[in-house]
C-alpha cells in the first residue's frame, strides 16, 4: 500500500473531526461532542496560527490524520512543534500512515527552523508508546499538570 501525505485542507474537516471522536473514545474512553470539536478543528483551518493538519490517504481513502502546534520557547529561541490528535483507521493500522505522517512533521519542522518535535501520550497506550519510540523520539523526564479554567 502506498500512503500520500498532504496538508489538509477545509473539506477534510468533518473527517478529522469524526476522527477526534474515535480516538478520545478508543484511547481515554472519553464521549467528545461533535458540536464542540467540529468548530474547533474548523478553527484551526480559519487560523493558521493555531496550527495545521496532516493526512495520510490510501487508495484516496483518507487513512489517518495529525494535527501540529506550536510553542515558542525562550530558551531555544525556536518554536517547539506538538503532535497532536493522532489518529488511524483501524484498518490501516500497521501500513506506515503514521511512520510517513510523522516523517513529513519532521522535514517540515527542520525547514521551519523547530527546535523540537514533541507530542505526548496516554500513559496506558503502550502500543502508541512503543511507535514513537521506534520512530526515535524519547521519553521527556517531565509531568503534564492543567487546571481546568471554568
Amino acid at each position: 500500500m502506498t500512503v500520500t501525505i498532504r496538508k489538509a485542507v477545509p473539506t477534510d474537516a468533518a473527517t478529522i473531526a469524526a476522527f477526534q471522536l474515535a480516538m478520545a473514545q478508543e484511547t481515554e474512553e472519553k464521549q467528545l461532542e461533535l458540536e464542540i470539536v467540529k468548530p474547533a478543528v474548523d478553527e484551526v483551518f480559519a487560523n493558521p496560527n493555531r496550527g495545521f493538519y496532516l493526512v495520510g490517504e490510501i487508495d484516496g481513502d483518507v487513512a489517518g490524520s495529525l494535527m501540529v502546534t506550536y510553542e515558542w520557547s525562550d530558551w531555544r529561541n525556536s518554536n517547539l512543534w506538538y503532535i497532536q490528535s493522532v489518529y488511524v483507521q483501524k484498518q490501516y493500522r500497521g501500513c506506515g500512515v503514521f511512520k510517513n505522517l510523522y516523517q513529513t512533521v519532521i522535514e517540515l519542522a527542520r525547514s521551519q527552523k523547530a527546535a523540537y518535535v514533541r507530542l505526548y501520550v496516554e500513559t496506558d497506550n503502550a502500543r502508541a508508546q512503543k511507535v514513537y519510540e521506534s520512530l526515535g523520539m524519547k521519553r521527556l523526564p517531565y509531568y503534564m499538570y492543567d487546571i481546568k479554567i471554568d
